[in-house]
């Protein structure tokens, strides 16, 4: 193999996804003791070439197993591309004295990274978050009789087939046949759908409550300095070098400062801080 891939062009096609298959499935497949001898020099030396070399030539079945994903609406590319990282994984896991070939370790690397990738962008709301929605989101249609909806007969076998409760399968079925609707959408004209947008009420810009705010911080914060104010000098430099500086002094610090114990300075800033209480209420 090692002649065959020097003879090989290393250089990525450029420009289309099609010469990019058409490039990878020209690579050269690895014999068993080549393959092994590869994993061990990555294996016992972190040899990055040979990395390299184990995953040019496993290109070929990432493409082919991101191609068994197509019915999702997602780019051929983009599932390539995530199923390369799963590729990637695996080599930097596979201990090559397992004694398994690394496409039988890679398969579940690979398709565990475009799992995660269609989940994250087959809906803008997420369709699966427990194990059993996850479970059932990737056999729901392989299990389907048909491309209406099941009938009871068929939610039972279904549920009976992947072990779980038939009220979880009836849940992911209504969430894939469904469709994510734009939060500012325009108004139908048979007026059936009205956007969020148009009915959701966005307090936080009422005007009203914007000037209230803004006055109630003003307020406060003219409370807290004058607060401030009627501490002793002592009280004052505690609360601002524990909490007002940006580089806040420690008990410590401060203990060392005024010539007292720890447990003094912790004692003076409670005080302190009750005074500011009272004052403030």
């Amino acid at each position: 193999m090692g002649t065959q891939l020097q003879k090989f062009d290393m250089s990525l096609p450029v420009g289309s996804l099609d010469a990019y298959i058409h490039w990878a499935n020209q690579v050269p497949i690895l014999s068993e003791q080549e393959e092994l001898d590869l994993a061990t020099r990555l294996h016992e030396n972190d040899d990055l070439e040979a990395a390299k070399r184990l995953a040019l030539a496993h290109l070929r079945f990432v493409i082919k197993i991101a191609r068994g994903y197509l019915g999702y609406g997602l780019a051929l590319s983009d599932l390539i591309q995530e199923g390369n990282i799963g590729l990637i994984k695996a080599i930097k896991r596979f201990d090559p004295k397992i004694g398994v070939r690394l496409v039988s370790f890679a398969v579940h690397w690979i398709k565990a990274e475009i799992h995660e990738f269609v989940l994250r962008n087959w809906r803008i709301v997420k369709v699966a978050t427990t194990k059993a929605q996850r479970k059932l989101f990737f056999n729901l249609r392989s299990a389907k009789k048909h491309l209406g909806w099941f009938s009871k007969e068929e939610i039972q076998d279904v549920a009976d087939t992947l072990n779980v409760e038939p009220k979880t399968v009836m849940e992911m079925e209504a969430r894939m046949n469904a469709h994510d609707a734009g939060f500012d959408s325009p108004i139908d004209e048979d007026e059936s759908y009205t956007a969020p947008a148009n009915y959701l009420e966005d307090t936080n810009a009422d005007p009203a409550n914007l000037v209230e705010n803004s006055d109630w911080t003003l307020n406060s914060t003219s409370n807290l300095y004058e607060a401030y104010d009627k501490l002793d000098s002592r009280a004052q430099t505690i609360v601002k070098r524990r909490f007002l500086d940006d580089n806040k002094a420690t008990l410590h610090d401060l203990a060392t400062e005024f010539g007292v114990s720890a447990e003094r300075i912790r004692q003076l800033e409670q005080q302190a801080l009750e005074k500011l209480k009272k004052l403030l209420q």
